[in-house]
């Protein structure tokens, strides 16, 4: 049994692209093993919630999509950046400028028509991320009392259709850049956003792992946390990032399949 195992595990935390499906134009295709790994997950008893900073479709729409591979999922068990933000512009009162995907812009419109912006919410906007609507959002921020850029998500890249795509940490830090602001994350890899994950299985940190694709976004963000990291090669994995210099998964595995096997084995060790 490996180092990482020999504390229980009472709660399982898991990214979606790249651990349970891989990204396409198209539909996507189901990663083998994961569907039978989460429903392993589930006849165990062992807790387990979806965290995803996916942001260019309405969370009904991933769930669905998640169903249609073979899924079995409550709408309760998937965690997304799109309702916590949208929380947080009611709670805070915000009217915000977006630069966000078209199919979610609906989701995210709060406050009177015409009202002045008071935030910037920058999600996954793929070939909206534009010249012209970026510098639409600096000059937006640049005319606020007091400017607020809240992301959906902090990642660097990310994997499509087989390639590696430029994700929204990097357009927010040319806003922090030419703003002279700092983003207000929602999503991974915000504490807060793993541990209303946490509270809503009942477990603490050190008590659950997490199991991504992203080594900094995942594995650093839940080590952050207290959680234990696991570091899948599917996704966006590329041998290339390991040794990494200053992140080191609690384990790194092929697959879901095999992280799970390890989990339930340790289970009934402890």
């Amino acid at each position: 049994m490996g180092e990482w195992l020999r504390s229980p595990i009472r709660g399982v935390l898991l990214d979606i692209t790249g651990v349970l499906y891989e990204s396409s134009a198209e539909h996507g295709t189901v990663i083998p093993g994961s569907v039978k790994a989460v429903n392993r997950l589930r006849e165990s008893g062992m807790p387990f919630r979806l965290v995803t900073n996916e942001t260019t479709t309405p969370t009904t729409v991933l769930l669905d999509k998640l169903r249609s591979f073979g899924y079995q999922l409550e709408e309760r068990e998937l965690f997304s950046p799109i309702p916590a933000v949208v929380k947080l512009l009611h709670q805070e009162q915000l009217v915000p400028h977006l630069l966000v995907h078209p199919k979610v812009e609906g989701e995210l419109r709060v406050g009177e028509k015409g009202s002045p912006t008071s935030c910037v919410v920058l999600g996954d906007a793929e070939d909206n991320f534009s010249y012209a609507n970026l510098n639409s959002a600096f000059r937006a921020l640049m005319v606020m009392p007091r400017p607020r850029l809240i992301t959906l998500g902090y990642g660097r890249y990310y994997k499509h259709n087989q390639q590696l795509q430029l994700d929204v940490g990097v357009y927010a830090k040319a806003l922090e850049f030419a703003c002279g602001v700092e983003s207000e994350v929602v999503g991974k890899p915000s504490p807060a956003f793993f541990n209303q994950a946490l509270a809503d299985m009942g477990v603490q940190a050190k008590e659950a792992v997490m199991v991504g694709d992203d080594i900094s976004s995942d594995v650093e963000g839940a080590q952050k946390c207290g959680m234990r990291g696991v570091l899948v090669r599917t996704g966006k994995f590329t041998s290339s990032l390991l040794p990494h210099p200053t992140i080191t998964p609690d384990c790194v595995v092929d697959n879901l399949a095999e992280a799970v096997d390890q989990i339930l084995a340790a289970k009934g060790k402890n």
